[in-house]
């Protein structure tokens, strides 16, 4: 007789997305529909907390809630550590996180600790954490991306994004841009290595990638559609790690490159600008359209060369060499052995990425 079927697989999705002008106000009925306890705490920062907390705290307040503001810095063990130790004491039964990227993964990690929801608000939309599962924690050698918590909700309100520098717009759609070669990384390790792979996880990363590189002359500073065209894909390539059950869709050689970079402790680049340049080049080892993506990317207002980047061009081509050493468990185009100093400036250079 043959054995029944038993495979199982869980996917943890938000809810609800509220994206739009104004939609900050929509945090009281979300909290109330979602079902939270009247505690909570609000994980922010001192400027994030200017620029929509302090408002979600009065909304919150008026309503009967009974809220904490939490002040916190960089998404390391210690600051996670003193969140979760002032959300516990407070007796928090649901947590928001207003900020951006480093706020929100704090947040996810604090809600997954203590097991209680929590609610993503961006002020920011610098990379593709805003409704994803994972969290990206500093350590000694450099961000280390872990399982957290999806947030049960996220508002996403463009009147308050809009309001940031641009440049972190910029840096989100560069790192969903470089989905494209993250996306050619999984596809190569699963016919070279045989490794899991989910084709529905693949179309949704694939589909935010293209939204934006279709939509990137649009994408320009001080104009609220420009906000709302790039959300919605970098929220699409959030939900596609949650489909995957990893990082894999939105995450390649280009990361590696970036986290390579970020170990080095060189220039003063975004997770998302160092991707984009990342994926230029990786692009270009896959035999690729890197121009196409070297065009979003200039349209777009986001680096495409080491000194956009605020780098050498041997921070570069030294990134390039040890970029394979980041994540021995993740087959790329980088292979096991990585390029050598040559084959690194040659790929940098034809790239334009290095003079």
């Amino acid at each position: 007789m043959q054995d029944s079927f038993s495979k199982v697989r869980g996917m943890e999705f938000p809810r609800n997305v509220i994206v739009g002008h104004d939609v900050l106000k929509d945090v009281v009925p979300l909290s109330r529909q979602l079902g939270f306890g009247r505690e909570g705490v609000i994980i922010t920062g001192d400027n994030t907390y200017a620029s929509a907390g302090k408002d979600v705290e009065a909304m919150m307040q008026d309503a009967g809630f009974d809220i904490s503001v939490h002040f916190t810095g960089n998404a390391t063990e210690a600051n996670v550590d003193k969140a979760i130790d002032d959300s516990r004491s407070s007796g928090a039964r649901f947590i928001l996180g207003v900020g951006g990227g480093t706020k929100i993964d704090i947040a996810k990690l604090v809600a997954a600790n203590l097991d209680i929801p929590f609610i993503s608000i961006p002020t920011t939309a610098s990379h593709d954490g805003i409704a994803s599962g994972r969290a990206s924690l500093r350590q000694d050698r450099g961000p280390k991306s872990i399982d957290a918590v999806t947030p049960m909700g996220v508002i996403a309100d463009t009147a308050v994004i809009m309001k940031a520098p641009y440049r972190h717009l910029a840096s989100g759609c560069a790192d969903v841009l470089s989905n494209l070669t993250a996306l050619k990384d999984w596809d190569f390790a699963h016919r070279l290595k045989a490794e899991r792979f989910s084709s529905s996880a693949y179309s949704l990363s694939l589909h935010a990638a293209t939204t934006i590189l279709e939509n990137a002359s649009l994408i320009k500073p001080g104009v609220e559609e420009s906000v709302w065209l790039a959300l919605r894909p970098i929220i699409i390539s959030g939900v596609s790690m949650s489909v995957a059950g990893s990082s894999r869709p939105t995450s390649g050689s280009e990361h590696m490159f970036s986290h390579a970079l970020d170990i080095m402790g060189k220039g003063t680049a975004m997770h998302g600008e160092q991707c984009g340049v990342g994926s230029i080049m990786m692009m270009y080892l896959h035999g690729g359209d890197w121009p196409s993506i070297k065009w979003a990317l200039t349209e777009i207002g986001a680096p495409t060369t080491a000194e956009g980047l605020g780098l050498s061009d041997d921070d570069i081509i030294e990134a390039l060499i040890t970029a394979h050493e980041i994540r021995k468990d993740r087959f790329t185009i980088l292979g096991d052995n990585g390029l050598n100093r040559i084959s690194a400036e040659a790929v940098a250079r034809k790239t334009g990425v290095i003079g």
